[in-house]
């Protein structure tokens, strides 16, 4: 019952005529996902490779209608091959209730290096945010009710922008997406503010940041990272904390502020698999899980949130030296 007087509430602000801001995933991994929230770090950190990683996200479990999220980034450092920093394409789906947000970036980051200290990535993405509303109604009578919204689907012209510093041990970065913040609604036609369902993709202001203490034991480091994410109206700060053991095996504790702890587990399937013997520029697969114990007033009919990471990192071949012959020695 309290499940369905969640669901009504939402759909009472849809049939009260006023525009919903839709808010970007929240994301335990979310160190895994920096680029879809700053093409700043497109290809920082992974030189001479593309690197690909995916997310699923299925948040407050048997919560009908509760919001679930997939990602998709691959991005590469191209610099051996002519190309002056590093390019990458995020995909991401976003979906609560009846609304389904889809997106799609090309993203570009210019890497300035900062003397001996790191490189400063200079990034921007360009793309399409296709938002829509697909409600299904069990009218009381047979006539159909003029005043419930119907399905539509729009696509905008969307954009982000950021800036992403890194050392060896630590980054920072901001950021902001959905530059344009459109506007979607049912009847494009219509006059501002008459339109029976308006929806917005809200412009978000994102800081980030982390640091790696190394060698806390022989090839055991702890990583810290920080996440604060707002639209203006409302702002969330993610805490997350991971011990890594000899680049095989990690474990840590998140915090989303006034919302849930998680625990995350991962591994580095190759290096487990060879004992940690593997070179340091060899192909990896990681794999990652984590928990979210909800902390909110959901707490009573969520059981929790489950997330789902995997990345692949391919290292490109060195291009071929080609040997000059001075025509004298031929």
């Amino acid at each position: 019952m309290k499940k369905k007087l969640l669901l009504l509430s939402l759909f009472t602000c849809l049939l009260a005529g006023k525009v919903l801001a839709q808010q970007d995933r929240a994301i335990t991994h979310f160190m895994y996902d920096k680029m879809s929230i700053n093409p700043g770090m497109t290809g920082i950190g992974i030189k001479n490779a593309i690197c690909a990683s995916s997310i699923y996200r299925n948040q407050w479990d048997k919560v009908n209608g509760a919001p679930n999220s997939a990602v998709l980034n691959i991005e590469g450092d191209l610099s051996q091959y002519g190309v002056p920093g590093g390019v990458g394409i995020s995909f991401y789906h976003d979906a609560i209730a009846f609304t389904r947000q889809n997106t799609a970036v090309i993203n570009y980051a210019y890497h300035l290096p900062m003397g001996t200290e790191g490189f400063l990535g200079i990034g921007l993405g360009i793309g399409i945010t296709n938002l829509g509303l697909d409600p299904t109604w069990i009218p009381p009578t047979s006539v159909p009710d003029a005043s419930l919204p119907t399905a539509f689907s729009q696509t905008k012209l969307d954009a982000n922008f950021g800036l992403y510093f890194k050392s060896d041990d630590y980054y920072v970065g901001l950021s902001s997406t959905h530059l344009p913040a459109p506007d979607f609604n049912d009847d494009e036609t219509a006059p501002p503010g008459t339109s029976l369902v308006g929806l917005s993709s809200a412009r978000h202001y994102y800081m980030m940041g982390g640091y790696t203490y190394r060698n806390i034991r022989p090839g055991d480091d702890i990583e810290a990272n920080l996440l604060v994410r707002s639209d203006v109206v409302k702002t969330s700060f993610d805490l997350g904390a991971r011990y890594m053991w000899q680049n095989q095996l990690y474990g840590g504790l998140s915090y989303r502020l006034s919302d849930a702890v998680g625990v995350m587990l991962g591994a580095n399937v190759f290096q487990l698999i060879n004992g940690g013997s593997l070179a340091a520029r060899t192909n990896s697969l990681t794999v990652g899980y984590s928990y979210d114990v909800t902390i909110n007033k959901l707490s009573s009919v969520s059981r929790g949130s489950h997330e789902m990471m995997v990345k692949y990192c391919y290292f490109l071949p060195p291009i071929p030296v080609k040997k000059s012959h001075h025509p004298r020695w031929l």
